[in-house]
Parts: structure tokens; sequence; C-alpha cells
């Protein structure tokens, strides 16, 4: 069976975006000398099997492309959906259609993406329908944080970056109860540790 497993670049402190509420500064961008979450994205010398434009280093393209590669679908949330420009009609993904979970319509949402407004639960299954025998990906912290509080989560990386963002848009909001994780793999690798968990239920 697939597994839902939400996946993002995080600030040692916890943030997936920098301060501003526009998402001027999403992903650390406008933070001086501070670093990326995703330059790790660029700095290396290894193409990504998955996607175009990637150059990882070697121990990250080898952690990314195997989770890329088991994608069937994705799941993203308005605030993500918006701040990353719609996907351009698309998806993050190269062969992973979108799931948009929204309060309400969404008018520019376009026929290659699937748009369901009646909770995390009914996305994820939409999403397994599409996905099939794949696993589904989980993009941004209230997306993740609504499938946790559902149990509906079976993994979680955190592709941590050496950086204290200091503030704006955290991973994970609040949870009703702790949620217990095992250690799966750890990975360093240059401007990136990998952290790979199981989702103990």
């Amino acid at each position: 069976m697939s597994k839902v497993i939400a996946a993002h670049a995080v600030s040692v402190d916890g943030y997936i975006s920098g301060r501003t509420p526009d998402g001027e500064e999403e992903f650390g961008r406008g933070l001086g000398d501070a670093p990326m979450l995703f330059d790790w994205y660029f700095n290396g010398d290894t193409p990504s099997r998955v996607f175009d434009g990637f150059k990882l280093s070697e121990p990250s393209a080898r952690f990314f492309d195997a989770l890329a590669a088991r994608d069937g679908a994705a799941v993203a949330g308005r605030t993500t959906y918006e701040h990353s420009s719609r996907f351009g009609g698309g998806s993050p993904h190269p062969t992973a259609p979108l799931v948009v979970l929204s309060h309400g319509p969404l008018p520019e949402i376009s026929d290659a993406q699937t748009l369901v407004t009646t909770g995390i639960e009914d996305a994820i299954a939409a999403a397994r329908k599409i996905a099939g025998d794949k696993d589904i990906g989980l993009m941004g912290g209230g997306v993740a944080t609504e499938a946790l509080k559902a149990g509906l989560v079976d993994e979680l990386v955190l592709h941590q970056v050496p950086v204290l963002l200091g503030g704006g848009r955290r991973f994970f909001n609040e949870l009703p109860e702790h949620v217990h994780l095992r250690l799966l793999q750890a990975i360093p690798a240059p401007g990136v540790t990998h952290l790979h968990y199981e989702v103990i239920r």
C-alpha cells in the first residue's frame, strides 16, 4: 500500500519560510548571508534523475531521488499553492499530479490540478486514487499538521538546513498531542542533513 510522506526543507529552528506574510521571504530568501532553504538542490555535481535542472551533492541526490521516485501524487495547501505561483498550473513534481486542499473555491485552479474543499481526509483519498500503489507527498506545514492530527502520515522527512531563521512560517502548527517518531535514516550532506522518520502509531 502507498505511504503518505510529509517532507520539507526546514531551518534548525523549524521554519520553512522567512518573516514576511506575503511570501517575499519564502524559503528563506531576503535574509542577507543566510542560505536559502533549497540551496542544496543546486550545490553539487550530481544531476537529479527525477527533477530536471537539480544538481545536488551525491548523498543528497541519492536520498532525494529515491524518495521522489516513489511519489505518485502530491497534496498542497492553499498557502503553499499561492506562494508557489500556483505551480504554473501543474505540479511541483514532474510526474506526480497535484491535489490542492482549500477551504473554498479556487477559480484559478487548472484542469491538471484537483481541488478538494472537504478536508484533509478527502484530499488524501483523492491523492490515493491518482497515485495508485505509489506514495503521496504532502507539501506545506498546514497540510502536514492536519494529516498528522488525523493519523494519516506514515513517514516524515526533514531536510534540515544549518541556519536559524529566527522567525517566519513554522513547518509544524500546534498538535493536540505528542507524535512519536522513529529515526530511519540520518544522512549528512553539504548544506543539509536529511532526517527520515517513521511515524509511530
